[in-house]
């Protein structure tokens, strides 16, 4: 069984704080700081980290995700590997598809049919892998097209790199380049372009894991499982908490209580869930947002033999 890892994933628009969530992340007993990356008045993704590389010792780094549509794979492989050099080995990179069409519209950019952004997203990925491992490529694909192209690789002998995705192809394409699937479980965006339709039913992701598992193949064992938990709820009444999520989501509140894409209840109870999660489906890795609710489940299951 993988061990469990922890990440804490900053939404803070004040650079500072971003610093200070990151000191206080590393000092809570998170396995990894992360941020995340939009279009909007909010700090940058790859300088907030190089501002947490320079106020932290051990933590790692992440970003959970960079959109891919808003960098070409080549200058973003260069800032990650330098990155990578200033945080002394720390980093752990994070892509994905891009979903919010207000954030496109806003900068003018054309907001592609899902298949062709998922496309253009494993071009990078390989791009991008090659790049930090060693630093120079020759591609030719639908989207990037490269010849010789060079950049610093990174100093970690290989960095690990998360893909969040939906969909058969997407899923089968990271289950053979990604260290770590982040299935995001997530339909359609929503009026606002962030929010989204959820699809937490337990049966859903039970056939999510068996096509990841399916796609790929040997390398199965070698693959993390991770989720993004959007909600940390600290209740006596789970059961109520979950029943008022389920009806803002239009999901039953049984799927609410099982998905991993929640944590209800006494922290105990939290412990507890992650555990089942990790056990049916395989899923060690979980980010959330809330360091302080959550910070007594990590010492919960690290105090635990089975954690």
């Amino acid at each position: 069984m993988r061990p469990f890892r922890f990440g804490f994933q900053s939404t803070s628009t004040d650079p500072e704080e971003v610093a200070r969530s990151a000191r206080l992340a590393e000092d809570t007993g998170f396995d990894i700081f992360q941020v995340g990356d939009h279009v909007g008045a909010e700090p940058s993704a790859l300088l907030s980290l190089a501002t947490a590389a320079m106020v932290t010792d051990q933590i790692r780094l992440g970003t959970l995700v960079l959109n891919n549509d808003l960098r070409h794979p080549v200058t973003l492989a260069q800032e990650l590997a330098t990155l990578d050099h200033l945080s002394t080995g720390r980093l752990e990179v994070g892509m994905g598809a891009g979903h919010s069409f207000t954030e496109y519209a806003a900068i003018g950019m054309p907001f592609d049919s899902p298949a062709v952004r998922k496309e253009r997203l494993a071009e990078a990925v390989e791009i991008v892998r090659a790049l930090l491992d060693t630093g120079s490529i020759t591609f030719a694909g639908n989207h990037y097209n490269l010849d010789g192209a060079a950049t610093l690789p990174a100093l970690q002998a290989h960095v690990p790199l998360l893909v969040g995705v939906n969909g058969r192809a997407a899923l089968a394409h990271a289950a053979q380049h990604a260290d770590t699937i982040a299935p995001t479980m997530l339909g359609r965006p929503l009026a606002d372009g962030h929010q989204h339709a959820v699809r937490w039913e337990a049966s859903r992701l039970d056939e999510t894991i068996d096509c990841m598992r399916e796609c790929a193949g040997s390398r199965w064992s070698s693959i993390e499982i991770h989720a993004l938990v959007q909600s940390v709820a600290v209740t006596q009444d789970r059961a109520h908490t979950a029943s008022d999520i389920a009806t803002r989501t239009g999901m039953h509140p049984s799927d609410i209580l099982c998905t991993p894409f929640q944590c209800l209840g006494s922290h105990e109870e939290m412990a507890q869930h992650l555990l089942m999660c990790r056990e049916r489906w395989g899923i060690s890795y979980y980010s959330v947002r809330d360091i302080e609710a959550f910070a007594p489940v990590i010492r919960l299951l690290r105090s635990s033999s089975i954690g």
